[in-house]
């Protein structure tokens, strides 16, 4: 279901949803799944160099690992949004056995 309309969702429309639900989600947040999500909120507000970029592509790329197994992710980028909080996720990767990209768009804690 789209979390926005309701409307059924099916495909990748649904592997992108789930791909930003996965990522805004802090770990320990989900009462009956303490570990599901990722450890990208905890990321958002760390300086913006090449060390925190790195942990956010390994904190991207292993929560979808674990969490969504129709995704096999190859390549992971990130970049910064308008305000702060705010960043675009592109993600390239394999589909159901076919090649991907995709986008995700984060609204993370403290963005408006």
């Amino acid at each position: 279901m789209d979390r926005t309309t309701g409307r059924r969702i099916s495909g990748i429309d649904h592997v992108r949803q789930s791909v930003a639900d996965i990522l805004t989600t802090p770990l320990g947040s989900r009462l009956e799944r303490r570990n599901y999500g990722s450890l990208l909120p905890g990321l958002i507000d760390q300086p913006d160099n090449a060390h925190t970029r790195l942990r956010c592509y390994a904190a991207i790329a292993s929560a979808l690992m674990k969490w969504e197994p129709r995704l096999r992710v190859t390549r992971v980028g990130m970049t910064a949004g308008d305000r702060p909080g705010q960043a675009t996720v592109d993600l390239q990767g394999d589909y159901l056995g076919q090649a991907v990209s995709l986008s995700a768009a984060l609204q993370m804690r403290g963005s408006a």
